[in-house]
């Protein structure tokens, strides 16, 4: 008989996660610092190495899953507080993105957003674990103005493939369109466009919910590479949007 397969997660992760959003701060954070590397930081890492040559083969060559503890992709556990009036210095989530390689790392996506200052943002995969909220998502999230306004221009273009990528197959049955959008259409375009609601929108992301019995799941790495490639005709169709290879 074969052996089985061991998780990547089990439910001690989100434990973690629901004990530090009872006790979020330095002192216990320290004290408990050896689950945070055993329980989060240590099978991420190893979820994230174990995924880079799957998602090259079976989605695109041309995203990346680094293992890299620092600048790869696996978001910081820390929170940049200089701006926000909420102190809480750590997450109380996982976050790992899958970038394209045109990206190189996250820096900016850190920061909210898919590049660096500077650069053209690049669509990407994301994962999200988090007690009661896990998801899987991608896309383009908090662009900046020239890549928004190169995705509006591609989608006015482009009507029916933009809706051929979001509206049918495997993307509907799992995924919704999310994000932001402004509440007027967008100076310069047409206010009677088909497509206006998705004009107006601000990122152009999709995402799919997940359960934590999914995570802690052996074949959670069969649901994250089926779940990218259902996303996929989206990010496809972004990429070509800012003239990116998929």
């Amino acid at each position: 008989m074969p052996a089985k397969s061991t998780p990547y997660f089990t439910p001690a992760l989100f434990k973690f996660l629901r004990d530090l959003a009872r006790h979020n701060d330095r002192e216990w954070f320290t004290a408990n610092k050896a689950r945070y590397e055993a329980e989060l930081k240590a099978p991420a890492l190893r979820f994230i190495a174990a995924l880079d040559a799957p998602l090259k083969q079976t989605v695109s060559p041309h995203f990346v899953a680094s293992a890299k503890p620092v600048g790869g992709s696996l978001f910081r556990i820390y929170r940049d507080t200089r701006f926000s009036g909420d102190k809480s210095p750590y997450k109380t989530h996982v976050g790992m993105t899958f970038f394209h390689e045109a990206t190189r790392s996250v820096a900016r996506v850190e920061g909210g957003g898919n590049a660096a200052p500077g650069r053209l943002d690049a669509p990407l995969f994301y994962l999200h674990l988090q007690p009661g909220e896990c998801f899987i998502g991608g896309g383009v999230w908090h662009g900046q103005p020239d890549t928004v306004k190169r995705i509006r221009n591609y989608m006015v273009n482009n009507p029916a493939s933009w809706k051929k990528a979001t509206r049918g197959g495997a993307f509907a049955k799992s995924f919704s369109l999310d994000g932001d959008s402004l509440s007027r259409p967008p100076q310069g375009y047409d206010p009677r466009h088909e497509l206006i609601e998705d004009l107006k929108r601000k990122d152009f992301v999709c995402t799919a919910t997940l359960s934590e019995e999914q995570v802690c799941a052996p074949d959670f790495q069969k649901t994250v590479l089926k779940h990218f490639a259902g996303a996929a005709p989206m990010i496809d169709w972004l990429c070509g949007a800012l003239d990116l290879d998929f």
